[in-house]
C-alpha cells in the first residue's frame, strides 16, 4: 500500500475510534469528511472538516428518497444511514427504489408520485447525472429542496450533494495497483468493469482509475459496462475470464468483487488473478478479510445517507449547512482491515431494507 494511503488510513481509524464506542445513535458525528469549494464544481478543491449534525428537528418534516435500486448492499448500507438519521432526527421518510439502472422512466415517476404526495424535500440517488434534470428544475420552481445523493447529478438546481468525488474512487483504486505495479515492472493486465453506463459516478470512476494508471505497468482492458445485478456482473467477468488467459487482476464495482470470488475458486485461479473493487460494501469488507479481494476504498456509505437527511431538515430549517460534503476516503486492504472498525463505514449485519419511517 502507498504510503500516503497508509497516512490517510491511519488518520480515518484514528478519528473513528475517537469517537463514542458503538457509535451511538446520538453520536455517530463528529465524522472526518471534506467538503468542495465551489459547491457544485466538478474541479473544486475539497478541504477536510468535522461533520457536525443537528440533535433534533423542530419538526416532523416529510422527505422523500429516490434510489437506483436496493441490489446490493451497497444501497442497502445508504438506505441504513437515511433511515437511521430520519429516525434519530425525528422525520418521516417514504423511500421508493426503481429496481436498476435502465429504469430511469420508474424513478422519476415515483419521484414525481413522491412530490404529489407531499414530499417537503427530495434525497435523490440518481440512476442518471443527466436525465433527471427536467423533473428537477420543476421541482425547483415548487421550492422543494433536492439533495444530491451519492450518484451526481449535473443539474444546477440541486439545494445540496452529499457525496464523495467517484473520480476519486476509482483513482484510488488505480493509484493503489500503480504502486504495485510501476513504469519498468513486469507488465500485468487488468479486466475493468466499472458500472452501467451512462451513470454519473461509473464515468467518474472510470476516468479516475484510468488516469491513475497511466504511466505504470499496468495495462487496462476496454471497460465492460453493465448493470450492478450479481448474474450481470458475473457473466461478464466470465466473458473476459475466457478470453484473457493472462489475466492479472478484475476490477470494478464491489459486485463484481463479490461475485467474482466464487468464480475465481471455481476456475481455481487464486493467486494468478486478484480481485479490486473501488467502493466498499459488507461483501467486500470481508472478502478482504478473508483474503479472497485484495482491497478498496471505503466511502463510509452510511454516513453519506446520514448527512443527506440532515442536509434537507437544515434547508427546510432555514438553517446552515454544507452545500456540497462527503466523508473523507481511505482505502481498505489486510494491512489495515483489522484497525477499520465495521460498523464506521458499512450497515450492521443482518439489517434489512426500511423504506417508511413515520
Amino acid at each position: 500500500m502507498p504510503s500516503a494511503f497508509l497516512r490517510l488510513s491511519s488518520l480515518l481509524v484514528a478519528a473513528t475510534l475517537a469517537l463514542p464506542a458503538a457509535a451511538a445513535e446520538s453520536s455517530w458525528y463528529p465524522y472526518p469528511a471534506e467538503v468542495t469549494t465551489p459547491a457544485f464544481s466538478a474541479d473544486g478543491k475539497t478541504s477536510p472538516i468535522e461533520y457536525n449534525a443537528l440533535d433534533k428537528a423542530a419538526k416532523p418534516h416529510n422527505l422523500c428518497v429516490s434510489f437506483p435500486h436496493m441490489k446490493d448492499a451497497y444501497w442497502l448500507g445508504v438506505d441504513y444511514g437515511v433511515t437511521q438519521e430520519a429516525k434519530r432526527l425525528g422525520v418521516k421518510v417514504d423511500l421508493v427504489e426503481a429496481g436498476g439502472y435502465t429504469e430511469l422512466a420508474k424513478q422519476i415517476s415515483q419521484i414525481e408520485n413522491c412530490v404529489a404526495n407531499g414530499a417537503q424535500a427530495v434525497i435523490i440517488g440518481a440512476i442518471s447525472a443527466d436525465g433527471l434534470n427536467s423533473l428537477i428544475a420543476e421541482i425547483h420552481k415548487k421550492n422543494i429542496p433536492v439533495i444530491d445523493l451519492v450518484n451526481g447529478i449535473n443539474s444546477p438546481d440541486v439545494a445540496a450533494k452529499s457525496l464523495v468525488s467517484f473520480y476519486t474512487m476509482g483513482h484510488s483504486a488505480g493509484a493503489y495497483l500503480a504502486a504495485k505495479h510501476p513504469a519498468g515492472a513486469a507488465p500485468v493486465k487488468v479486466g475493468w468493469f466499472p458500472g452501467p453506463a451512462g451513470a454519473g459516478w461509473v464515468e467518474a470512476a472510470n476516468k479516475g482509475f484510468l488516469d491513475a494508471v497511466k504511466g505504470s505497468a499496468v495495462t487496462v482492458l476496454p471497460p465492460k459496462y453493465g448493470d450492478t445485478g450479481k448474474e450481470a456482473q458475473l457473466k461478464l467477468v466470465e466473458d473476459v475470464l475466457q478470453a484473457e488467459p493472462d489475466l492479472s487482476y478484475v476490477a470494478g464495482t464491489a459486485v463484481t468483487a463479490e461475485a467474482a470470488q466464487g468464480l475465481i475458486r471455481e476456475r481455481d485461479l487464486k493467486g494468478k488473478v486478484s480481485l479490486l473493487a473501488f467502493y466498499m460494501t459488507p461483501g467486500v469488507y470481508d472478502g478482504i478479510k478473508r483474503g479472497s479481494i485484495l482491497a478498496a476504498p471505503a466511502d463510509s456509505m452510511v454516513i453519506q445517507g446520514r448527512i443527506a437527511v440532515d442536509q434537507a431538515v437544515r434547508i427546510l430549517e432555514r438553517q446552515s449547512y454544507e452545500k456540497h460534503v462527503g466523508p473523507k476516503i481511505f482505502m481498505v486492504d489486510s494491512s489495515n482491515i483489522s484497525a477499520t472498525p465495521r460498523e464506521a463505514i458499512l450497515p450492521p449485519e443482518r439489517f434489512s431494507p426500511v423504506f417508511k419511517v413515520d
